[in-house]
């Protein structure tokens, strides 16, 4: 007997696709991903979803999009309270309810894919795994993370076994709960989508209503709880909120990735802000972006799973905000400590510079010194510091470009009228922070200087004000006298 390379290919495809492998030409089978080629969406078909003609479009879109949001503002709690790995465990300790609800359904009714008994199983299962995590924490010394992850594991472990039991079972059919576990977002129905819309407004209402007690006990909880807050029923209310959407998510993008919408969308809002409320709303707009643009790519691009393309967006989202974060963005740390390192040289730069100028005249003060006369050159600063030519000569460009310090023709810096000024008021907030050391910390003489020079540059005008009330001696319009003798310079002449 001849054997044919359809039944081949017949024999090594699995009964439920069958039909499929019906129409799958052989030749394109054999290639195998060589034989596939990726197509872009044409026009039609993108104006097609941009304009939601599709009705299961229009569904997945609106469901995706409302689950994001809610997802987004619950996690900005989750992540504030510092239980962004709890999300991981709730998520995982729901498949051993989801199970459980099919095999006791399936036993009784003899149906188990009932999608309420499911969540219900799921929510059941949740809040057990919850409670666990936080018995654990409170009767034992175990850290939080070790917790957590024994309860992850544990809980997954016995839903991976109870699904092995759901599967050999006669009286139900089991296919399809593992879209459970990475989620089936492209078969979302009405009824889904509306579960999604109830749960997002109830978590728009409870954030609304108690933004001010979930503040409370995301930054100081010991503190709500001296003052007489319910700290224990407001943090069960709060994970009440992640419980629920952790549930409803499943659905959508699968207990492995939900914790993605409630996480990466809440820390990338971080990026932008330092306001709770902003950050609260913010996160909700990139959970519901994520979702909306996830789920259309999703429906334009073909084989790709829409419940991935959603995290991976929030990802791209988070990469985003990560790098252009008007508050904590990479970028704009990256520009503020190049500027604060340029402002601590050019202070330094200014205070020895001064100080040289003491050296030079010391009899008659700093207020009789000769500032335009005889100034140091550049081999005398580096002397005085761990300068780098480099660094000092870059130092000495940009005070010269600020018209604090002028060149005179032999090499020697000058200060300008301007730069005496500056300078002025560097050593005043250096030698006053000095003379609190002195009197108020027990610091020794000999050590202020270096303390100093290391607080001198985020000393503000109220800081300043507060250390001249403390030495009501100093005259507002002279310097304080160094409780130390000042270095002596190699070029002071």
């Amino acid at each position: 007997m001849t054997i044919r390379s359809q039944d081949v290919l017949r024999l090594s495809i699995p009964v439920g696709l069958a039909a499929a492998a019906a129409v799958v030409p052989v030749e394109a089978a054999a290639g195998g991903l060589s034989g596939a080629q990726f197509q872009w969406p044409t026009g039609p078909e993108l104006l097609r979803v941009l304009t939601f003609q599709d009705y299961n479009t229009r569904v997945v879109i609106i469901g995706t999009t409302l689950l994001g949001l809610a997802a987004g503002l619950v996690g900005t709690f989750l992540l504030l309270r510092k239980r962004a790995l709890l999300s991981d465990a709730i998520s995982h300790a729901t498949l051993p309810g989801i199970a459980l609800a099919f095999i006791v359904m399936s036993l009784v009714w003899g149906n188990g894919k009932h999608l309420l008994g499911l969540i219900s199983g799921a929510a059941v299962f949740s809040v057990v795994g919850t409670a666990s995590v936080m018995f654990i924490q409170k009767y034992s010394r175990l850290k939080d993370d070790a917790a957590m992850g024994i309860v992850l594991s544990v809980f997954f472990g016995f839903g991976i076994a109870l699904m092995g039991l759901a599967t050999r079972m006669q009286s139900g059919n089991a296919a399809g709960l593992s879209s459970f576990i990475y989620g089936k977002t492209a078969s979302m129905l009405f009824f889904d989508a509306m579960l999604i819309a109830v749960t997002a407004l109830a978590a728009i209402i409870f954030c609304m209503l108690f933004f001010k007690e979930f503040a409370l006990i995301c930054f100081d909880a010991d503190y709500g709880a001296t003052q007489g807050w319910p700290v224990t029923r407001l943090d069960f209310l709060m994970m009440s909120l992640v419980v629920v959407v952790t549930v409803i998510g499943l659905q959508a993008v699968g207990l492995i990735l939900v914790v993605a919408l409630l996480i990466i969308p809440a820390a990338a809002a971080r990026f932008w802000t330092f306001s709770l409320r902003h950050m609260l709303w913010l996160s909700g707009c990139f959970g519901a972006l994520s979702g909306m643009l996830g789920s259309g790519i999703s429906a334009l691009m073909a084989n790709l799973p829409a419940g991935a393309v959603i995290v991976l967006t929030a990802s791209t989202l988070f990469l985003f905000s990560m790098t252009f974060g008007s508050a904590r963005g990479v970028l704009k740390l990256v520009v503020e400590r190049y500027r604060l390192r340029k402002r601590i040289a050019s202070e330094n730069l200014l205070r020895d510079l001064y100080e040289w100028f003491e050296n030079v005249r010391p009899a008659d003060g700093a207020a009789a010194v000769e500032f335009q006369r005889q100034g140091p050159r550049i081999a005398d600063l580096l002397a005085r510091r761990s300068w780098s030519s480099r660094q000092l000569l870059r130092t000495v460009k940009h005070l010269t470009a600020s018209r604090d310090l002028t060149i005179d023709a032999g090499h020697r810096l000058l200060f300008t009228d301007q730069g005496v000024q500056a300078a002025k008021a560097i050593v005043r907030k250096h030698r006053l922070w000095e003379a609190y050391l002195v009197a108020h910390a027990d610091v020794a003489t000999g050590m202020v200087d270096l303390s100093a020079d290391r607080i001198e540059h985020v000393l503000d005008e109220e800081i300043i004000g507060q250390l001249e009330r403390l030495f009501p001696s100093v005259n507002p319009k002279e310097l304080p006298k160094s409780p130390h003798a000042l270095a002596s310079w190699q070029g002071a002449v």
